[in-house]
């Protein structure tokens, strides 16, 4: 059977190409693709317990079986952002998006006010010029692009069930960000201020440790991709 194998981030370095098309045996399961990669470059191996692995844009465990024209993507850990234009979804008035433009959290905020709220809390991740003390020059960000949508819009649709606001936007930058600009936006709407603060900071939590990703930081001597760590509930290779 065919299936569509992806890699992202420092593992598509490790394996040198972002995908491909290839035939497994009938009734192959995710621990056995992983182990067919893992013999070819051992490093996916050493990064076993850090890895996730998805099929068809959602977190599988190692026994899932794998159909005909199933899609498998290797995913290392998150680090915690279309051309002309960007990839959106919008439920009752909620709005999640991933862009390669800057962005505006004024408009954001506009697109998700009704005249109801009595507060607006926005929350904004922009690029710092160092991590520990080593200079940064910018930053890269990509992702795997329809799970990521797919996952930001489940967690806001649930942060918005699940407490007294009235709506909520998530927006990720993709591609080159330079210091100072905002590279994620959170935006919550609420009649009082308490869960406004809290769902945003709830939705910042969870995009970082959920959402599919990653990072790269440009130094003066170097770049490497940044490490960050999976939600303890999403399941791992190893």
């Amino acid at each position: 059977m065919q299936v569509r194998v992806l890699f992202f981030g420092m593992l598509k370095e490790m394996v040198g190409r972002s995908g491909e098309e290839t035939e497994f045996p009938e009734g192959s399961d995710l621990r056995g693709i992983f182990e067919i990669y893992a013999a070819r470059h051992p490093r996916l191996r050493e990064m076993a317990r850090s890895i996730v692995i998805a099929r068809n844009r959602e977190f599988a465990d190692l026994s899932t079986r794998v159909e005909e024209g199933d899609e498998v993507a290797f995913l290392p850990p998150v680090s915690g952002g279309a051309a002309g234009g960007p990839l959106e979804v919008v439920a009752d008035g909620h709005y999640f998006a991933l862009t390669r433009q800057a962005i505006d959290p004024r408009a954001i905020a506009r697109r998700v006010m009704t005249g109801r709220e009595g507060a607006v809390v926005t929350f904004e991740g922009t690029v710092r010029n160092n991590t520990k003390g080593r200079p940064t020059l910018c930053l890269d960000y990509e992702c795997y692009e329809s799970m990521a949508l797919e996952m930001m819009a489940k967690i806001g649709l649930e942060i918005a069930a699940a407490n007294p606001v009235g709506r909520v936007a998530i927006v990720h930058r993709l591609g080159r960000m330079l210091i100072g600009e905002t590279s994620v936006a959170v935006i919550v709407t609420a009649p009082h201020r308490r869960p406004a603060f809290a769902a945003a900071l709830e939705g910042i939590d969870r995009l970082k440790k959920l959402v599919p990703i990653w990072k790269k930081e440009h130094f003066v001597d170097g770049e490497v991709w940044v490490e960050g760590e999976w939600d303890r509930d999403v399941p791992v290779a190893g």
